[in-house]
């Protein structure tokens, strides 16, 4: 199991680099150019870049403690109320993300309607709705996944006063 859990560490790892990356490089630019294109708009740059400033920080969150989780599952005490808080940090994580994602879209909308005649803007109208979708599937399993650890600690401790 040690192995499984140290793949998912080197992904988490590997995914708040990636991220980390993007807010650091990706978004000052997407705010230079949101002030670029509709100059009349310029002053909600600030909340579009609060937002998601704000969405990797809740982002961050979930994948300590999905790292945590791991450490939990490595030292073989997943049947504790811990772990269980863990998943619905995660959840509640994933459910600011795709929020904010929606707030974002909307922020960011006088920016695609001003590039109607440019072929990208589709392209990160999906972006945007692959986030908020997976930040959606990912709350759903998270919430699946604390029920089914919640039902079986019950069914453990119920096993445990039989004995």
């Amino acid at each position: 199991m040690k192995r499984e859990t140290l793949f998912l560490k080197i992904v988490v790892f590997l995914m708040g680099i990636t991220i980390l990356g993007l807010c650091v490089f990706g978004v000052p630019s997407l705010a230079k150019v949101y002030e670029e294109w509709v100059p009349n708009l310029a002053y909600l740059k600030y909340p579009f870049v609060i937002g998601v400033y704000t969405a990797a920080l809740a982002f961050f969150f979930a994948l300590y403690q999905t790292l945590k989780l791991l450490a939990y599952i490595d030292k073989g005490i997943v049947f504790s109320e811990l772990p269980v808080q863990f998943l619905k940090n995660i959840k509640y994580c994933a459910s600011i993300i795709s929020s904010l994602q929606v707030l974002n879209i909307f922020l960011f909308m006088p920016v695609l309607h001003s590039m109607k005649e440019v072929e990208d803007a589709p392209t990160i109208i999906m972006i945007g709705l692959i986030v908020i979708f997976a930040s959606i599937v990912i709350a759903v399993f998270a919430a699946v996944l604390q029920k089914l650890l919640q039902n079986a600690m019950d069914i453990k401790a119920e096993n445990d006063l039989t004995v």
